[in-house]
């Protein structure tokens, strides 16, 4: 997609975008990079981190490769530490990091439910426990401050045999609605991104057949979205004027029906 937001609105604001490594994670952490943001880079696989990390220098941004499993609620928050000596209190959280494993309910894929709820959910909740204070301080003192998630079109759709995802997503939708009730009060805007089909790795998890061939078809006979699309949409978000939060941003491809 063409680039919507011109110039540097997030100069001096520091970013924090889980799941950095790839997809969505990675097309943010370089778009809110571009517009002046500096950018906490967090995800397990340092050798994608440390290469996103120099690709952002040299486009002459700021970005701290910090390489942490989120479902390690001592290594989220040892991050958080990290951040704020190097760079000050986090004043943006991109909580994107997630898992899709799709089967029936009576193939009884119990790990694979399990490794969903772990990334999804409390790897999300990690992370909200790591940075709302310093969401927080910085709401206090008067700057912009936001906590963002990644959700899906799958928490109000429903999808045979997505079941546990689904279930995983329609708790972030609900978990952005709770939360903005208590930090909008404190200047925090909460938001969530709903995406529809995008063309990332994320479908490459996705070992049953049925699943894969639906999302296949997608991205073969529709104009699917980019993750550079999904980015784009968080950086407006986060640009706007603090007294404006949109809460729930649903993106589809237009064509998608489904």
């Amino acid at each position: 997609m063409s680039q919507l937001i011109t110039g540097a609105p997030l100069t001096g604001r520091t970013a924090v975008v889980t799941g950095a490594s790839s997809g969505i994670g990675e097309a943010t952490a370089q778009r809110l990079a571009a517009l002046g943001a500096r950018v906490a880079l967090i995800a397990r696989r340092q050798d994608r981190l440390d290469e996103l990390a120099r690709r952002i220098s040299s486009a002459g941004g700021a970005a701290l490769a910090v390489p942490v499993d989120v479902t390690d609620r001592e290594s989220v928050s040892r991050a958080a530490g990290r951040v704020a000596a190097e760079w000050g209190q986090a004043d943006l959280v991109f909580a994107n990091a997630g898992v899709q494993l799709i089967s029936a309910i009576d193939d009884l894929k119990v790990d694979d439910w399990q490794r969903q709820i772990d990334l999804n959910i409390t790897g999300v909740m990690n992370t909200i426990a790591a940075f709302v204070p310093h969401l927080i301080e910085n709401a206090d003192a008067g700057r912009p401050a936001d906590l963002m998630t990644t959700s899906s079109i799958a928490a109000t759709r429903v999808l045979e045999k997505f079941s546990v995802y689904s279930g995983t997503k329609a708790y972030l939708s609900q978990l952005t609605r709770l939360l903005r009730v208590e930090l909008g009060q404190k200047m925090v805007r909460v938001s969530t991104i709903e995406p529809g089909m995008v063309d990332t790795e994320l479908p490459d998890h996705v070992t049953d057949p049925d699943a894969s061939k639906l999302m296949a078809d997608l991205i073969e006979n529709i104009d699917v979205l980019s993750a550079a699309d999904v980015a784009e949409t968080v950086a407006f978000t986060a640009a706007l004027p603090r007294h404006v939060n949109l809460t729930e941003i649903t993106i589809l491809p237009t064509q998608q029906a489904i």
